[in-house]
């Protein structure tokens, strides 16, 4: 339960608009709404609780500085607190962290933090920054297993208790290490009651579904890193007791929706999200469109709902990557491995027999051997219609040539995406 006390964050975070999804709020037939943490200051929810922690420092752990690992965002949280404080900061940063998130480190923290980049996921620079922290007497500003941080992110609860509709049915939070989604459930529970409370994770990092599942916080055999905002392989131990307390359900969604969902978001309601930020989002689009599907889910199929978007420092260099993800999932973009045999008209024919009308080959990586009679080829082809799939397969299995499709874990394929 909250303290109601002078608040360290006032004047320091943005109070965020709760905006209407057209494209969302028609998909559903009832209010969507956007709470845009994309807009703070940071371009994250994260400075909330990074400040809010690092306010209550003493002065004497002021003046020995603060030590704090992130995928990015509360390293800007934790260097915005340590350039308005005072306070020295050492920041470790996993490698896959885009580089427009380290930029931006830099420049908000200014002289006073300085940046350590591991060889590995946040797990592993989570726990080198810990280590840093004991070796040299350093504060660990953890980015969400805190009572201080969870209580800033639950500020977002705070505001939302007063901007949401009084007929609104739930509220979808991103789930990574759980301090966002157990700081706005301990607020909205106590004053919001009947609203119903979801986390969601992406599929590749669901530590907070398996410490649903587990009943205790549980560490992932493997950790995809593309939603690098909730790319945790173990759930904090305080966020997911208090999620367990008060948080209804946890969905999870494929990585591919997120992409999708993503390009949705900055085409259609010209927000620009990071992969974590289009969690919520995404989720109301998989699974709350169908008003069957929100009355199994929510109970309320005719209420309003509200998405969190967390953040929106995405690094314009990932579009490449979240459109070939994007049109994987939709089923619009598939690779093959085509053998050809190594005599005149092949690839004619492959063009004019096998492909269809509206087909369009997006790679072709091919080189002729003169010494040998079969020569393959890497082939992706873009379908206008998913369905399309089935026709193409089949004329490929009547040709004359030998085709392996592959699947979309294909390492080959990675290569490409």
């Amino acid at each position: 339960m909250f303290v109601r006390r002078p608040r360290p964050w006032k004047g320091v975070a943005v109070h965020t608009n709760l905006e209407r999804s057209e494209r969302l709020s028609a998909e559903a037939g009832v209010d969507v709404l956007l709470k845009r943490e994309d807009q703070q200051k940071c371009r994250s929810f994260k400075v909330r609780g990074a400040y809010s922690r690092m306010f209550l420092l003493s002065p004497s752990e002021r003046e020995r500085g603060v030590v704090c690992a992130s995928a990015g965002n509360h390293a800007q949280g934790v260097a915005y607190a340590c350039a308005h404080l005072g306070v020295r900061g050492t920041i470790y940063l996993p490698s896959n962290t885009p580089r427009q998130k380290r930029r931006r480190i830099a420049t908000i923290g200014g002289g006073w933090v300085e940046q350590v980049i591991v060889d590995g996921t946040f797990d592993r620079a989570n726990a080198l920054a810990q280590e840093a922290a004991r070796t040299a007497n350093h504060t660990y500003v953890h980015p969400y297993d805190d009572p201080f941080t969870i209580a800033g992110q639950g500020t977002i609860g705070v505001e939302l208790e007063s901007q949401m509709p009084r007929d609104t049915a739930a509220i979808l939070v991103p789930a990574g290490g759980g301090g966002l989604v157990a700081g706005i459930a301990t607020w909205l529970r106590a004053n919001r009651p009947e609203v119903t409370i979801i986390g969601v994770e992406p599929a590749g990092a669901a530590s907070m579904r398996a410490a649903f599942e587990g009943g205790e916080p549980v560490t992932l055999a493997r950790v995809d890193p593309f939603v690098d905002g909730t790319a945790v392989g173990r759930a904090g131990a305080l966020p997911f007791r208090v999620a367990s307390r008060f948080v209804d359900s946890i969905l999870v969604v494929p990585e591919g929706a997120v992409c999708t969902e993503m390009l949705e978001l900055y085409q259609s309601d010209g927000v620009i999200a990071e992969p974590a930020g289009a969690l919520a989002s995404t989720a109301a689009h998989v699974f709350l469109t169908d008003p069957a599907d929100r009355h199994s889910l929510l109970g309320r199929p005719d209420d309003a709902i509200v998405c969190v978007v967390s953040g929106g420092n995405n690094d314009l260099t990932r579009y490449a990557e979240v459109m070939e993800r994007s049109l994987r999932h939709e089923g619009l973009r598939h690779y093959f491995l085509v053998t050809f045999p190594q005599q005149p008209g092949m690839l004619r024919m492959f063009l004019e027999d096998v492909l269809g009308p509206a087909d369009d080959i997006v790679h072709f990586e091919y080189t002729k051997k003169n010494n040998r009679e079969l020569g393959p080829a890497l082939v992706g082809i873009d379908l206008s219609n998913r369905d399309d799939i089935n026709g193409l397969r089949h004329r490929m299995e009547s040709s004359p040539l030998h085709v392996e499709e592959l699947p979309l874990d294909s390492e080959i394929t990675r290569l490409v995406i």
